[in-house]
């Protein structure tokens, strides 16, 4: 069995939904983003401190792990997040957390 093949697709999905959080400046993206049915990239852009560049970075990030779409309006791209995956994160947040609730319950 190899190291791919040892973990669970609902393992491999809670690493890429963590990996995608896992950054501050995407939490808060993600924070406006549920604020709002959707944001161009430009208004993000004055939203977050960061270069531009270094937030298409992490627009690039969160829309490969599925938490957010875009969809290109030229000359913008406009961003709304996934609420089909992050009812899928949830779920998977959920079970990790209930199974170490279970696996230690004093604490």
């Amino acid at each position: 069995m190899t190291e791919n093949e040892f973990y669970s697709d609902q393992e491999k999905q809670l690493a890429r939904f963590a990996k995608a959080l896992s950054h501050p400046v995407r939490v808060y993206i993600c924070k406006l983003l549920s604020n709002q049915s959707c944001c161009y990239s430009g208004d993000l852009a004055e939203e977050v401190p960061i270069a531009r560049s270094t937030l298409s970075q992490h627009l690039k990030e969160l829309k490969a792990s599925g938490l957010i779409q875009g969809e290109i309006m030229p000359p913008k791209i406009k961003y709304c997040l996934n609420k089909e995956n992050w009812a899928k994160a949830n779920e998977v947040f959920e079970t990790l957390f209930k199974s170490e609730r279970e696996s230690n319950p004093n604490q």
